[in-house]
């Protein structure tokens, strides 16, 4: 999409303006919760363990997805005064690879906290903490590696319909788009959905009659499927038929629904943990700790 000076094709002003409220809400949301969640595991010690590591690295890459939306939503609002994107092609190419890193570290965090349970679970055994370091760095570095390539010219950043955030160009739909694709899903969606689901559905076999389960084994893959489904349905489309003739506003959709997740992601696995949440009271508390009063 160029930058110019008008309003993207198939969107209204006010229709521009609800979508960057859609995101700002969300944004907020997201890094209101997440940074909570880092804020409570670096002031709380119980919370320093390898497990909670996990979900740290999760926190972190939901942070990174609401400040994504962050972003759009402020050029979303300064889209329908100035009537271009703020940032420039460079700031599209830096947007795009940011949203893509910090989209494949959430999907792949996900997928260790759910092999990570398994292990606490299953085994009744500690997960350690040089296993929980190089799951985290894998995750991290697995993403940047595959979020750069389209830097490099395997696949492309450019402009979602709205012209107000970028990600994986998807409109052009060749061979260079199409062997990026199938090569990524396989490897940061396919496989942590398969991990995250047989890891839950092991757990549940194994724990869930005896009823000492206390995780709810069917939200996160729930979460992984409709939350980044909808962006999967939308590319795979794209390889088969001209995505074009899709609405410029329902091509949105998936973008809107994807980040949703970082708030869910922090009711599921911080909000929804006792522990974690006693880490977040304790942060907000303005009475001190009982160590405190003692010293």
């Amino acid at each position: 999409m160029a930058e110019n000076s008008a309003l993207p094709t198939g969107f209204g002003e006010l229709e521009v303006l609800a979508v960057g409220m859609v995101l700002l809400v969300e944004a907020l949301s997201g890094l209101s919760l997440n940074t909570l969640t880092i804020f409570s595991f670096c002031k709380t010690p119980e919370l320093r363990t390898p497990c909670h590591l996990l979900v740290l690295s999760l926190a972190l890459a939901d942070s990174g997805i609401s400040l994504n939306a962050l972003i759009a939503a402020t050029s979303s609002l300064l889209r329908v005064s100035h009537r271009r994107w703020p940032y420039g092609s460079d700031g599209c190419q830096a947007h795009g690879f940011q949203g893509f890193v910090t989209a494949l570290a959430s999907i792949c965090s996900s997928a260790a906290i759910a092999w990570g349970r398994y292990h606490h679970y299953c085994t009744r055994s500690q997960l350690a903490w040089n296993s929980a370091i190089s799951l985290v760095l894998f995750v991290w570095l697995s993403s940047t590696f595959w979020a750069s390539l389209p830097l490099l010219g395997w696949g492309h950043y450019d402009y979602e319909p709205l012209g107000t955030c970028c990600t994986l160009d998807y409109s052009k739909g060749d061979r260079n788009f199409t062997s990026f694709l199938f090569t990524m899903s396989f490897f940061n969606f396919a496989m942590p959905l398969f991990i995250t689901i047989t890891s839950y559905s092991l757990m549940e076999q194994k724990l869930g009659k005896s009823g000492h389960l206390q995780v709810n084994t069917t939200l996160p893959a729930r979460t992984l499927l409709l939350g980044w489904g909808p962006y999967a349905i939308l590319y795979l489309y794209a390889v088969i038929a001209d995505v074009t003739s899709i609405s410029p506003k329902l091509q949105m959709v998936p973008a809107l629904i994807a980040k949703m997740v970082p708030t869910i992601n922090a009711i599921n696995y911080a909000l929804g943990n006792e522990m974690v949440c006693r880490g977040i009271w304790q942060c907000l508390s303005p009475q001190k700790s009982k160590k405190d009063r003692a010293k």
